[in-house]
């Protein structure tokens, strides 16, 4: 295995500097017990020895305890002046056999079902999600951030990759697949839903507007097919008449949506839309259609350059802050922090999926993410993960010594004085 280096930040920096700073704290008040016990072991002049006994019984005490705590703290993370006794450098020696117990303990209790269901049931996500939706500077940025990753989407897919998809995946399969039926039971749908009369109006306007700006061509084409032995100021006539009855039957189509023919046109689409459904004989020649149109060499060329067209028109919307895509977005994200603030049963369901969706990840994927713990620490060098672990609790660890310090003053001077009553 690999041995990373740990390599220490900004923060470790300052961390270092105040675990200096405790360092030199413990250190000084074992000093000055040292100096306050060399002081006091001759008897000064006018003061009881009873008392000066307190003070260097209290003083050998309190060097005894930080000499021991410091022994303790500094056996976690290196050998004592650097003398190999036995138990110490812990942490350096058996890091491996920490990160695996550190592994095993956070997994027993953190990664648990009931610990996460519990913990994302008492944050109230779906009233939080609301009201933090509510503030549109907050709806922007779900909306910039969407865009942005539908951007890095949009640009994943190549030419090539579309192009590979429609011919090689979706065009050999619509080929093979039988859609007569399902376009027929589409057609049908759409003609009895209306959903076919805005295609019906926009192809009456197109056709009504062409005959009004280009009658010569009319009357050419229709002109050609008169007669030859009819004199020609009759065929004008007819060819006239009949330009103006197509253009009035036009505009009357146009302008009245109750039109018999109309009613006409959507009898007509019924009957094919049942024939495509029950007519095997329309059925296969819907079929030899749609075989010939996707065998076509240019069809897949089209879909793709309506995939460039699409994709072009998505990525200006979502670049553009005030398209109306984004506006779109954002009303649309609001609308749904309203909903969630305003309905209890949808509230409920958003914060049941998380519910199940983190418990899930816990279930299925809990061992591998605790892992991550072993599998790092295990891949530090020992001395460095001692480092770095002292950086993160060795200024706390520094009260140990202090406290031993200032216990085992009190400890000497309950001894002491027990000695006393005892002689």
């Amino acid at each position: 295995m690999t041995v990373l280096p740990v390599e220490l930040t900004g923060v470790d920096l300052e961390r270092a500097a105040r675990l200096r700073r405790m360092k030199l704290l413990a250190l000084s008040l074992l000093l000055l017990a040292a100096v306050v016990y060399l002081l006091t072991l001759r008897p000064a002049e006018g003061v009881p020895w009873g008392v000066w006994g307190f003070v260097n019984a209290g003083a050998e005490a309190a060097m005894v305890g930080a000499l021991a705590d410091w022994f303790a703290v500094t056996a976690l993370f290196r050998h004592p002046l650097g003398l190999p006794i036995p138990h110490t450098a812990i942490i350096p020696k058996r890091k491996n056999d920490i990160a695996r117990n550190l592994q095993d303990f956070f997994t027993e209790n953190f990664l648990t079902e009931e610990i996460i269901r519990e913990r994302i049931g008492s944050l109230r996500a779906g009233t939080r999600l609301g009201q933090w939706l509510q503030v549109d500077a907050n709806a922007d940025r779900v909306v910039a951030e969407g865009a942005r990753l539908g951007r890095v989407a949009l640009a994943q897919v190549s030419d090539a990759d579309v192009t590979h998809l429609v011919g090689e995946v979706i065009v050999p399969r619509l080929e093979t697949e039988p859609l007569a039926g399902p376009i027929g039971d589409l057609l049908d749908a759409v003609v009895t839903d209306g959903a076919h009369r805005g295609l019906v109006d926009l192809v009456v306007g197109e056709v009504h507007d062409w005959l009004r700006r280009h009658p010569d061509t009319f009357n050419g084409i229709v002109g050609e097919r008169a007669p030859k032995w009819a004199p020609g100021f009759v065929n004008r006539r007819v060819v006239r008449w009949t330009y103006d009855q197509a253009v009035e039957w036009l505009w009357a189509i146009r302008s009245d949506r109750d039109h018999p023919t109309r009613a006409a046109l959507d009898d007509l689409l019924h009957q094919i839309a049942r024939d495509l459904q029950h007519n095997p004989v329309v059925a296969e020649r819907a079929e030899r259609l749609k075989r010939r149109l996707l065998t076509h060499p240019q069809t897949v060329e089209t879909i793709v350059g309506l995939w460039q067209t699409v994709r072009a028109s998505l990525d200006d919307a979502l670049t553009a802050e005030d398209s109306e895509l984004r506006r779109r977005a954002h009303r649309a994200v609001q609308r749904f922090g309203r909903a969630l603030l305003d309905d209890s049963e949808l509230r409920t369901r958003l914060e049941g999926g998380l519910e199940d969706a983190a418990a899930f990840v816990v279930q299925t994927y809990g061992a591998e993410l605790s892992t991550v713990i072993s599998h790092t620490i295990e891949r530090w060098d020992g001395r460095d993960a001692a480092r770095k672990i002292e950086l993160h609790v060795g200024r706390d660890l520094q009260f140990i010594r202090i406290n031993g310090t200032v216990v085992g003053c009190l400890a000497g001077l309950a001894i002491h004085t027990v000695s006393l009553l005892v002689h």
